[in-house]
This record gives C-alpha cells, sequence and structure tokens, in this order.
C-alpha cells in the first residue's frame, strides 16, 4: 500500500528555483565569454562556480519531479531522497571546482597575464546584482529545505566572489596590479570549501538515517512513557525521509487496562502535535508479549 506524504518544502519553491535558474544561467555566460575576453581568472572562477549552482537549480528541479512520485510497491516512501542525492552531489561539485581555481591560481601568480579590468568590472557587478536577487527569492526556502539550503549558500558564495571580483579589478584599474586576478581566485577557491561542510555533512547524515537534529530523541521517549496506558517503550527510531519530512518508528507496551487503540491514538496524536515527526509507525504490545530492545 502506498502512502502520500504531502508536498515537500523543496516543492514548495519550485517556481522560485525556476527564476533563479534563469538569472543565474545568463549570468553564467555571461560571466564565462567575459573571462575569456579579458583573460580574468576572477572571472573564470566565478564562472566555474555558477555552473555548479546551475547544475545544483536543475538537479533540485528534478529532484522535485521524482519527489512527487507516488511511491510504489519497491519504493514505498516515494523518490523523497532524490532530494538528498542531489544536495549531496552539489557539495562534492563545489569542492572539486575549488580544487581546480586554486591549482589555476597558483599557475598565474607565476606569470600573472595583463587583465581588461573595465570589462571586468562590469560584468561582476552584474554578477553581484544577479546573485542578491536570488538569495532574497530563496531566502525563505532555505530554511526548510536542505536542497534549497544548499541553492542558498552557493548563491551566497557567488555573491561574495562577485564582490572579490570587484575589488580585484578596481584594484587593477587604479594599480595595474595584476596578481589581484589569482588573488581574489585563490580566495574564492578557500572561501568555498568550508560551505560546503554543513550542506555535505547534512546530506550524509540523512543518507545514514541520523537522528534529526530538531527532534529530542530522549524527549519523545520521556512523553511517552510518562502516559499512564503506557507502561514501556522500545526500539525508538526517528529519521529523515527528506527535509522538513521526518518518520518515527516505536514499539509501545501497553498497560494493563489499556486497549490497543487507544494507545494507538495516543502515540500518533502526541508525537505529531509536540514534535517535527510527519510520519509514525507504532506496534502496540501487551506486557506478556512485549518484544525485546533490538535496536539501542
Amino acid at each position: 500500500m502506498s502512502h502520500a506524504h504531502g508536498e515537500t518544502p523543496t516543492g514548495r519553491g519550485e517556481g522560485r528555483l525556476r527564476v533563479v535558474l534563469a538569472l543565474t544561467a545568463t549570468v553564467m555566460l555571461a560571466e564565462a565569454v567575459g573571462g575569456v575576453y579579458t583573460h580574468s581568472l576572477a572571472l573564470l572562477a566565478d564562472a566555474g562556480h555558477m555552473l555548479t549552482d546551475v547544475a545544483g537549480l536543475v538537479l533540485a528541479l528534478v529532484a522535485i519531479r521524482f519527489a512527487r512520485r507516488p511511491a510504489t510497491p519497491e519504493h514505498t516512501f516515494g523518490y523523497h531522497r532524490v532530494e538528498i542525492l542531489a544536495a549531496l552531489t552539489n557539495a562534492v561539485a563545489l569542492v572539486g571546482i575549488a580544487i581546480l581555481v586554486l591549482i589555476e591560481a597558483w599557475h598565474r601568480f607565476r606569470d600573472p597575464p595583463r587583465v581588461a579590468s573595465g570589462a571586468m568590472l562590469a560584468i561582476a557587478t552584474l554578477g553581484l546584482a544577479v546573485n542578491l536577487a536570488g538569495m532574497l527569492l530563496m531566502r525563505r526556502s532555505a530554511r526548510e529545505s536542505l536542497n534549497l539550503k544548499g541553492v542558498y549558500y552557493e548563491l551566497l558564495s557567488d555573491l561574495l566572489a562577485s564582490l572579490g571580483v570587484i575589488v580585484a579589478a578596481l584594484i587593477m584599474a587604479t594599480t595595474g596590479w595584476y596578481y589581484a586576478d589569482p588573488l581574489i581566485s585563490a580566495a574564492i577557491g578557500l572561501f568555498i570549501i568550508p560551505r560546503t561542510w554543513e550542506l555535505l555533512r547534512g546530506a550524509v547524515g540523512i543518507l545514514l538515517e541520523g537522528t534529526p537534529a530538531d527532534v529530542n530523541l530522549a524527549a519523545v521517549r520521556q512523553a511517552l512513557t510518562e502516559e499512564p496506558v503506557i507502561c514501556a517503550v522500545h526500539d525508538l527510531h526517528v529519521w529523515t525521509l527528506t527535509s522538513g519530512i521526518n518518520a518515527m518508528s516505536v514499539h509501545v507496551v501497553r498497560a494493563d487496562g489499556a486497549t490497543h487503540d487507544e494507545v494507538l491514538e495516543l502515540v500518533q496524536r502526541k508525537v505529531k502535535a509536540n514534535f517535527k515527526v510527519a510520519h509514525v509507525t507504532v506496534q502496540v504490545e501487551s506486557r506478556g508479549c512485549a518484544a525485546g530492545e533490538t535496536h539501542l
């Protein structure tokens, strides 16, 4: 039997995601062409970073489509985890881009080329404006979805990278010191790496079925055991299906005199009302038939 788990937080941000994709792709092409024309590694680095943004946005949109597919006998929870795989892919891609930028910056330190700083400044200013607009569009959705948080962080990284490119262009235009270009490029690369850590850790934690940070397992256990109709709780598990959708399974031992349906309704109602859990599976046991704890 399939279960409907509702629209995900990522799905609710689809419209804004499409707008940001169109804006980001346009600026990425402008920076790539501009980087070749002006000989600016900083612009090319920003364009490369924005390429991961475009890829991440496309992956996020694909993930939304998959997440909306109904559950099947082979995938009883549906395809919500595709969103987490997209977030993980984004994090890995960002690290790869950062390493490539750092390698190229090292080579340019040895022999920095002349850069057309005026055109570089104009293109970087356009990129700054688009990244700022994208961040404003995605700010609310990023609080609810790990996948969209990854997109938001990439936009933030691009905004700061654009600021760096602008600074480099101004330095080269006023002083002719062309080392500013590889220096800012290296700074962009170094900035990207730690910013991906939270995203990577969150995605891996979900894939490893870790307990969600917004659910206190001890508090859940205490809330259930303090009920007179429940005398014991075991095999309590809470995990995340995708951003904003947590699931829980639990075995509860009913007290003498309590009915199966009474305990089942109580657990479902109390957990959903007091904790951030959307899907609850409960096994109710009597004292004589209670199974032992199989997972600690």
